[in-house]
Parts: C-alpha cells; structure tokens; sequence
C-alpha cells in the first residue's frame, strides 16, 4: 500500500480513511440483501404465480430454474469483466441491469415473457454479486476494516432470507408482481448509491472465457430442459434433442476449458479428490434446500391453502434451526473431522424429510405436523452445510480462496437448479400416475388435488434420498480439523488482505 500520509496515495490509501459503517458498505452490502431476497421471495410467491399466469408444474419450476442456471453458469464470467472493465463499472451496469429485468418480471404478460425475464435476471445478479465481494476487498483497508465489512456483507444472507420469508408473504398477499417490483425503486438506489459513494477498482486483464461460460451454460440449460419436460414424453424429439445436445455443448465445454489460455473453470481445482467431494456434496445439499423451499411452499398454499402470509411464516423456524446448528457446527469442525459433522447433519436431514413425506397425504395441522420437520430439515441442513462449506477452502492459502468460493457459489446455484428440475419431473410423474393434472391447482378437484399431494409426498422422499447420496459422497472426504483450521485462517488473511489477494471471489 502506497504512503498513506498522501492523499494522492490511490485507492487503497484512500481506504484506510474510510469508516466501515457508510454508504459504500451500505450500497454494497443492498445489493446482495436484494439478491437473496429476491430468491426467497421468488420461491414463496411461486403458486401465485403459476395460478395467475396459468403455468404448469413444469413451467412453473423455469420460474426458479432459469434464474439460478443463469447466476451459476455466468458468475465465473462475471467476476472476470469486472476485473477486465472496472468493477465499480460492472457493479453499476449489473445492478442497473437487475433492476429493468425486476421491472420486467413485475409486468410479465405470459410464461415466456416471465420465464425470460428471470434468466436475464440471474445474469445481471452474475455480474452483480462477484463484483460486489471484489469491491469490498478493494473499498475498505486490510485488516480489522475489511473483515467487519465482509461480516456485513455475509450478514445480509441470513436477513435476506428471513426477511424474504416475512415481506415476500406480505407482498404476494397483494399481488405476486410486486415480489419482483419491489426491486426496482431498491435497485436505483443501489446503482445510484453505487455511482457516488465507490470507487473504481480493477483487477489484472486476463482473456474472457466467453465460450467456456455460455458452452457450460447452455449445456446444463438443455439437459435440465429435456429433464423437465420428460414426464410430457421422454421419447419425443424435444427431449431427445435437449439431451443430445446439452451432452455435445458438456463436451465441448471441457474441450475448450483445457485448451483456453484463461480457462473459466481451471480443471487444477479439481486435483483434490477430498474438495471434489465437497463441492458434490454441496451440489446435493443445494439440491435439497431449493427442492425444500419451493415444494413446502407449493405445499403449504396448495395443498393446505395457506395464504402466503401464513406460508411464510410458518417455514421461518427452518432460517432459526440452521443458524443455531451453523453456530454449532463452526465450532465442532475445528474439533471433529468435518465428514462426520456432515454424516450428523444427513441423519437429521434425512429423519426430516422423510416424516415430511410420510404426513403430506394426511393435511397435517401446523404444530407439530409442518413445525417439527421445519425446524428439523433446518437444523440437519446447517449442521451439514457448514462443514461442507469450510472443507471447499480446507489447507489452503489466501490466493486460492476466491476461486475455490466462487466454484462453491456456482455449485450451490447449479445444484439447487437441477434438483428443481429432477426432482420437479417426479413430482408431476407421480401426481399424474395418481390421477392427477397439470393444470394449476386453484381448477383441480378433490382427486386432482390428493395426487398432488402424493407428488408432494415423494418430492420430499427423493430430498432424502439425495440426501443418502450427498452421505455416501462425503464419506471420501478426508479433511481433518487442522486442515480446516487452516482454511480459516487463510480465509481470515484473505479477507484482511495479508497477500493483497483483492480478487477474492471473483476468478
């Protein structure tokens, strides 16, 4: 850092001056509430959403799929324009970017309309949220500052989504347009707030893996495609056809990764077969907890016929038990080889989720029928998910602690989307073999409306089921105490910028 005796020293000198509790921690930090807000809120409004434009089970899960696949699949490249342009410039153009799309899925006219509204939408997050955690790092000084700034900035994920859960029932109760217009008066003051209060930052100009990014995109796009529409006909030509070609872009998109000089997704992240099977078990976890948050909701107003109030705050317990098992959790992975916290956390996961399955049929009344699996699934998933997320960055240093939380956020929202999917298909399959239909639930009759149900029930069957998949997985993982106390550290040094490592999170 240059002489910060001068007031021409640049940016970083300019830092150390600044107070952590200000605008820019305030417009940063906004930013990403908005961002986890919108996925919670997105989530609880979904059956108003399906009922109003008149979607099918199918179509309905695209309303979450499209965004998460786009913020996942373009994240990686994201981060790399802002080191290539400014990244105060791509936080401001994502964010400006977030903001038009909201507007557009508030006064989406029809499935298409709403359905691409949300993927641009989880575009603009991908290059919002990398630059964000990047300016962070280059906003406030190394040490004490930055570190309370990114306790700030992690803080908003947890408000967000019990926040999400309480002003998303509120606001659907109205109308579900307003769950995405809501973000338009937030998002000018963000991009606003942003232009003012920030300074710009870049990183080193590295070639854009432009082909790797849309190849790897659009290729799990497809297989989703073909997965969500197979319960129509699995042998018909355009699921055929989404399946062929999602593999051919997969192919290709390890094709050009070896051979890119700047490759999106460096393959030497994957030499560790330990953090293999943690960034796998993350993937399955994410799968559980989206599949979780969008059929207990579909559930709950649905089935139940709760209003979104209602539905949302009845799954706020779940946001109360994974804190206090994360809480628990942090702790004891310093102490007990993080496996073995995860296998823990599966138990109670899977305990959860199959006593959810065994009562969906039989209108459970809310306590102790939807509170205790609630609070259960929470705590199973926050005692498993902390662990997991500390293995991905087990005996590292500081320079690779961005890349390696970046590929755990692209897991996270690739994950969560596919099980969408996957586990979306067997809903309908099943609704359907019970005497069921894809109309929306509001026309359905009594029969309709038990198959349902039915299809409910085994959504949350196969969360276990993944479940037992994500045990089986972990039980490679080798990590022990001391290396994810060196994990931590490293992320400490990385957020308090001992090796200068201002990229963190966005290569």
């Amino acid at each position: 850092m240059s002489n910060p005796g001068s007031v021409h020293a640049g940016p970083a000198a300019d830092a150390a001056y600044r107070p952590v509790f200000g605008l820019p921690i305030l417009v940063l930090s906004g930013m990403q509430l908005l961002m986890v807000l919108d996925g919670t809120v997105a989530a609880l409004a979904l059956p108003r959403i399906r009922d109003s434009l008149m979607l099918s089970e199918s179509s309905a899960n695209w309303v979450i799929s499209s965004y998460v696949l786009a913020f996942g699949g373009l994240m990686l490249l994201g981060g790399r324009l802002g080191d290539t342009f400014g990244r105060k410039r791509m936080f401001v153009v994502g964010v400006a970017m977030f903001t038009l799309t909201s507007l557009l899925c508030g006064l989406a006219w029809n499935e298409a309309s709403l359905i691409i509204g949300r993927a641009l939408q989880g575009a603009s997050a991908a290059v919002a949220a990398p630059t964000a955690m990047a300016l962070v790092a280059t906003t406030f000084a190394p040490g004490k500052p930055r570190s309370q700034a990114f306790a700030i900035y992690a803080a908003m994920t947890g408000v967000g989504s019990v926040a999400g859960l309480i002003l998303g029932g509120v606001l659907t109760e109205v109308s579900w347009r307003l769950v995405f217009l809501i973000n338009v008066p937030i998002g000018l003051v963000v991009a606003l707030g942003a232009i003012v209060a920030l300074r710009e930052s870049q990183g080193e100009r590295l070639p854009l893996d432009v082909p790797g990014a849309v190849l790897g995109t659009v290729g799990c796009t497809l297989l989703v495609f073909g997965v969500n529409d197979g319960p129509n006909g699995w042998t018909s030509p355009l699921v055929i056809g989404s399946f062929v070609l999602g593999a051919a872009a997969l192919i290709a998109f390890v094709i050009v990764e070896r051979r890119a000089r700047n490759p999106i997704l460096p393959f030497s992240l994957f030499d560790n077969s330990s953090r293999v099977a943690a960034l796998t078990a993350i993937l399955f976890a994410s799968m559980i907890m989206m599949c979780m948050a969008v059929f207990i909701s579909l559930y709950l107003q649905g089935i139940l016929k709760y209003t979104p109030i209602q539905s949302g705050l009845s799954v706020v317990p779940f946001a109360f038990g994974l804190g206090i098992a994360a809480a628990i959790a942090s702790k004891l992975a310093l102490m007990v080889q993080p496996r073995w916290l995860v296998l823990a956390g599966g138990a109670i996961l899977l305990g959860g989720c199959l006593y959810a399955s065994s009562i969906a049929t039989d209108g459970p009344d809310y306590f102790p029928g939807i509170f205790l699996p609630v609070v259960i699934i929470g705590f199973g998933v926050g005692f498993a998910v902390i662990p997991l997320t500390l293995s991905v960055v087990a005996g590292v240093g500081p320079t690779e602690i961005g890349p390696l939380t970046a590929l755990a956020q692209v897991a996270q929202n690739l994950g969560g989307a596919i099980g969408l999917v996957v586990v979306g298909a067997m809903v309908t399959s099943r609704a359907l073999s019970k005497g069921g239909t894809t109309a929306p639930v509001e026309t359905m009759n009594e029969t309709q409306l038990a198959a349902q149900a039915e299809g409910y029930g085994l959504a949350f069957a196969a969360c276990a089921g993944i479940a037992v998949l994500a045990a089986i997985v972990v039980l490679f993982m080798r990590f022990t105490p001391e290396q994810v106390a060196e994990g931590q550290a490293a992320q400490e040094a990385a957020d308090a910028g001992v090796e200068s490592s201002t990229d963190a999170g966005v290569e």
